[in-house]
């Protein structure tokens, strides 16, 4: 596979532990800041909307620069925006420094169009996995790290730790990408037509109604682990580790999966590994091994459906691809923002332990999109 993938996916391994690495510290950042854990997991919200409205402008905006500007500039919004976020004295700066970073985060949609421009159409699933692979990454060292280091020494820590390394990997992209990589930029050429097509809706839906589930559970991962089973924040960190080594799995088998039999198969059994899981959750409390057993097939479930997702719209037109990923990454913010805000709200009600039974209703509602899907 071209080297150029393992960059992307280095680059989206800092952009996925930057976006939800507060997930697991969301108490600290609320003790610091004088505001309710709720309050806090809106910075969560604050990150999404911006990914998936302004993201979008920012793509159509650079379509026809390089795509390594296109790149370049991506990282450096992101790591302004973090740089924000680690001097924040307030809530309100917080929630603008997390949407700079929302909408640097269209690097993710322009590095998923380059993957599957640089390869044969027979590898799209594994080079969209091995793009992603950053992405699940982060859950596995990102995000354990970033709850440690922010339980122990301040959430700020991590935090500039972070844009650090963004920084880095604008440097590393500026040194090594090439100038001119044969990737198309987005268009809005035939996209009226293209976005008229059933796949291209209910692929869209499927994603916006799988992030809504997970994300009703996932911005609040530290509280709702804590609710389930008390534990130190060792112990925290190896849990959020081991959930996120399940998401790495979950990437490369979708990727795989999606090669072997098709985007829909893979798709269907994933949902449904990931609805049952769902239901499960709750039932684990004072048993961290079922707790742990139950997340880390959820994990794998839902974070490999991704690259089967992404490989089903790229079927749908190539030449569309990063408008079609982008309105992707939309729908997949729009569920993040969707599932975080309505998890704050149901959490002050049925608490954090029983959350995922509100997400089991989007995973649900996600299931009708498959009808009238073809068999491929």
């Amino acid at each position: 596979m071209p080297s150029l993938l393992y960059l992307l996916a280095a680059c989206n391994l800092v952009i996925g532990t930057g976006a939800f690495s507060l997930a697991g510290i969301l108490q600290p950042v609320a003790q610091s800041l004088q505001i309710s854990v709720g309050a806090a997991g809106q910075s969560m919200t604050a990150y999404a909307m911006a990914s998936a409205l302004l993201a979008p402008m920012l793509l159509m905006g650079t379509g026809r620069w390089q795509r390594k500007a296109a790149l370049q500039l991506a990282l450096a919004l992101f790591a302004g925006g973090m740089l924000l976020c680690a001097w924040a004295p307030d809530l309100q700066t917080l929630l603008v420094g997390r949407v700079l970073m929302g909408t640097g985060a269209v690097f993710t949609p322009i590095a998923a169009s380059i993957a599957v421009a640089i390869v044969a159409p027979a590898l799209r699933g594994k080079a969209l996995s091995i793009t992603f692979l950053g992405m699940s990454l982060s859950y596995v060292i990102g995000l354990p790290l970033g709850a440690w280091f922010g339980l122990r020494f301040g959430w700020r820590v991590p935090t500039l730790a972070i844009a650090a390394c963004t920084l880095v990997m604008l440097g590393l992209v500026s040194h090594r990408m090439p100038r001119r990589v044969d990737a198309p930029g987005a268009t809005l050429q035939g996209l009226g037509t293209v976005l008229r097509q059933g796949e291209v809706l209910r692929s869209l839906g499927l994603t916006l109604m799988y992030f809504s589930a997970i994300f009703t559970v996932f911005s609040y991962s530290g509280p709702v682990l804590l609710a389930l089973n008390p534990m130190g924040p060792e112990q925290l960190s190896l849990t959020l580790m081991l959930f996120g080594l399940a998401g790495v799995t979950g990437t490369l088998t979708g990727g795989w999966a999606n090669d072997r039999f098709g985007a829909l198969p893979t798709l269907r059994c994933q949902l449904a590994v990931l609805s049952l899981m769902m239901l499960l959750v709750p039932l684990t409390a004072g048993s961290y091994l079922a707790m742990m057993l139950a997340f880390m097939v959820w994990g794998t479930a839902g974070f490999g459906m991704m690259a089967p997702t992404q490989a089903r719209l790229a079927g749908v037109s190539m030449h569309q691809a990063p408008v079609l990923f982008s309105l992707n990454t939309s729908m997949l913010y729009f569920g993040t923002a969707f599932g975080a805000a309505l998890g704050g709200a149901a959490s002050t009600t049925l608490g954090f332990a029983h959350l995922s039974w509100v997400g089991l209703c989007f995973a649900l509602l996600g299931g009708l999109t498959f009808w009238r899907s073809g068999h491929n």
